[in-house]
């Protein structure tokens, strides 16, 4: 193997930045990135902490990540497994990114920033759905934002119904839970029961 041990040989094996890459990187949100952040309603949520790195999906009505401003983005908490391994992240260390994901759409939208966690009621009940707030959101102050080209997401034929994988090929979350946990928790009662309990607890 050839390991890639220093900056200088990375870029000698990369080359310059075309300006492509590098004129559409915005500190703030113009009107092209608003129509993007309005428009998903799906982002990957990156964080770090002493443990090491965390990457969540954030999945919700499009347009579930609010501009509060030019610098900031509102991004709701919702319900979920407890583990708040995001924000455990964000209290002890600022720093995340997002990725944002339109279906059907190849491009994607990278924000990177800092975050703080809020609780105020009134910002809460502005965000609830169905009589159901979350129980704090997360206040995203922009760094840089930028798209990605769509190349990896034609590599992948992420939105072509012909590759999508038949569920039925895949372990269910049953069946890796009893795998785990020597049958204490999961099995087909885990499946059977789960879309109705995700219904009952979806916001």
């Amino acid at each position: 193997m050839a390991r890639i041990e220093t900056i200088e040989a990375l870029d000698a094996l990369y080359g310059p930045v075309a300006e492509a890459a590098t004129a559409k990187v915005a500190h703030r949100v113009t009107p092209e990135y608003r129509a993007m952040i309005e428009a998903a309603p799906f982002a990957a949520l990156a964080t770090v902490g002493p443990e090491g790195l965390d990457c969540s999906p954030r999945g919700d009505l499009a347009g579930f990540v609010r501009i509060a401003d030019e610098r900031t983005l509102l991004l709701p908490d919702r319900r979920g497994n407890n583990r708040v391994d995001s924000l455990r992240n964000i209290i002890r260390d600022p720093r995340v990114a997002l990725m944002f994901l339109i279906p059907g759409w190849g491009n994607a939208l990278r924000v990177n920033g800092r975050a703080h966690l809020e609780t105020d009621a009134a910002l809460l009940g502005s965000f609830a759905v169905e009589g159901k707030a979350p129980r704090c959101v997360v206040v995203i102050e922009i760094g840089e934002l930028y798209f990605q080209c769509a190349r990896a997401v034609i590599r992948a034929g992420l939105w072509d119904p012909a590759r999508h994988v038949d569920p039925g090929r895949l372990p269910t979350p049953g069946r890796i839970l009893a795998a785990m946990s020597g049958a204490r928790v999961g099995g087909e009662a885990y499946d059977r029961d789960w879309a109705g309990r995700a219904a009952a607890t979806m916001w």
